[in-house]
């Protein structure tokens, strides 16, 4: 991991209140998240680097679900919508993907300061975010990121029954 990732992995704040409903109608919520470790993509449908950095949050689902939520936010207006779900289904995307509010492309609301494409959000298992990144992270690096807060977050709450 590079020195810039294991910097990002720093002390965790508090949790985060934020609801956003996926082009497809799932919501992407502090609650739709809870109680995993939950990764978020900023991304645009413009960019290249966010429709690879699209792809690897695509095989990170795959290989982490259900234990690893997964999740993308489009820093784009909302009359991009079409450009959006076209991009969802071009690249064959199965975790819920949301248009952001203004607000949040501003850099402003439960992200705060983060306004760059592509960029990731790693939240911890209470919700808080534990690992922020903006820029391009490669798929070894986001692989391993997961991992470290993994390791680092609280144990899942035990199953009620």
């Amino acid at each position: 991991m590079s020195p810039e990732a294991k910097a990002a992995l720093g002390a965790r704040g508090s949790r985060p209140a934020f609801s956003y409903k996926g082009v497809d109608g799932r919501p992407i919520s502090s609650e739709s998240l809870a109680q995993r470790v939950s990764v978020i993509g900023f991304l645009a449908t413009y960019d290249v680097h966010s429709q690879v950095e699209a792809r690897y949050l695509a095989l990170l689902e795959k290989h982490h679900s259900p234990r690893v939520n997964v999740a993308a936010l489009v820093l784009e207006a909302a009359e991009n919508q079409p450009l959006v779900e076209a991009f969802v289904a071009s690249l064959g995307l199965s975790f819920p993907v949301a248009m952001a509010d203004a607000p949040t492309i501003a850099g402003e609301g439960p992200f705060a300061g983060l306004h760059h494409v592509p960029a990731i959000v790693i939240l911890d298992r209470e919700g808080r975010e534990a690992f922020r990144h903006a820029g391009f992270l490669n798929e070894a690096a986001l692989e391993q990121a997961v991992r470290e807060v993994e390791r680092t977050s609280p144990p899942p709450p035990p199953s009620g029954g």
